[in-house]
């Protein structure tokens, strides 16, 4: 089947944007569409230059026999500051508060367009790192690892407080939770993660970092590497902070239950 070029366009630009970071080569669209390579190597420079354009990504050539385009995700401080700024307002909103200064956050963890947007923002600092799998732990930093994952197109791995049965034989260890300060266990398959891999950790939110911590204490056992530490809501008001190296969107000032006051601000996405 002949395609025209309007068709092409659409079809290789939704194509590449379902395989972000895979190496696509030339041969496959060119079979794809019956077409020549000097053509879909002029559609190529049309979807590379919209793409950023539009602050979606861009399209990495890679020369040689074996070569072909890889889509990385980029999203501009043009486009992530909006969205990074609404965040702000939703998590300051004052019925989020719950008895003990704790927030309800379950509703923007749920929204897909809100996840999905912030998995595309935190994916875009790492689209061109060496990352392998993103890490996150049960249950609410799901969503949000699950949205940076597809975005980086590689595995997820969730740590558990306890075992599965149909998760086979598993590494189990103990942590010091940084907020509480109670001592916690974690668990993960053995069949999660795979010698020298590299990892990206995703939680929803981080007080002191002992989950975190707890984590990165997990992934010596496999003998995998620390890529990158990126959340969604950080607290900044906290005795000791044990993570330094992390990515924030969105930053917790201060609590205040008794006036019932939410003062958030934007994280440190972008001083990095």
């Amino acid at each position: 089947m002949k395609f025209r070029r309007s068709e092409r366009l659409i079809d290789m630009t939704s194509y590449l944007l379902d395989h972000p970071r895979q190496l696509v080569p030339l041969t496959f669209f060119a079979e794809r569409y019956s077409s020549a390579k000097s053509s879909i190597s002029e559609d190529l420079a049309i979807v590379k230059e919209t793409l950023e354009k539009q602050g979606i990504g861009t399209l990495q050539t890679v020369p040689g026999a074996a070569g072909g385009v890889k889509f990385f995700v980029k999203v501009s401080k043009e486009e992530a500051e909006p969205f990074v700024n609404e965040l702000c307002k939703l998590i300051a909103d004052p019925e989020r508060l719950l008895p003990g200064g704790y927030l309800y956050l379950t509703d923007i963890l749920g929204s897909p367009q809100v996840v999905q947007k912030a998995g595309r923002i935190i994916a875009s600092a790492y689209s061109e790192k060496k990352i392998d799998v993103v890490m996150t732990i049960a249950t609410k930093g799901i969503p949000l690892a699950y949205a940076v994952a597809s975005q980086l197109n590689v595995p997820v791995v969730i740590v558990r407080r306890d075992s599965k049965v149909t998760e086979g034989p598993t590494v189990s260890i103990n942590y010091v939770s940084g907020s509480a300060k109670r001592i916690q266990t974690m668990v993960l398959s053995k069949r999660s993660i795979k010698q020298g891999e590299n990892v990206l950790i995703v939680d929803d939110f981080m007080k002191a970092g002992g989950t975190v911590m707890g984590m990165m204490n997990m992934l010596e056992e496999f003998d995998a590497q620390v890529a990158g530490i990126a959340v969604l809501v950080e607290a900044e008001k906290t005795e000791e902070r044990l993570v330094d190296d992390y990515l924030s969107l969105v930053k917790l000032s201060d609590v205040d239950v008794k006036e019932k006051k939410i003062n958030v601000q934007i994280g440190n996405y972008f001083d990095k």
